[in-house]
């Protein structure tokens, strides 16, 4: 099974985990909602909202446990 780390980039977290877009969007992540295609790594889109280093990987380890249960 494909994990997700920091480094994965947007277009393929949302082919590995769809819902993630539900995940990243309930804590602000909205950029996919626009309509707006989203590039670059999920740090990335983190970052660019200002979340910190230990709250991404609490979002990464989020991810991967949605993973497990698809």
């Amino acid at each position: 099974m494909e994990q997700i780390s920091k480094e994965t980039l947007i277009e393929d977290l949302l082919q590995i985990l769809p819902t993630s877009v539900n995940y990243l969007m309930d804590r602000g992540i909205r950029c996919m909602r626009c309509g707006e295609p989203m590039w670059g790594t999920l740090e990335k889109a983190c970052t660019d909202k200002g979340f910190t280093q230990d709250e991404i990987a609490v979002f990464v380890n989020d991810l991967n446990g949605l993973l497990t249960t698809v």
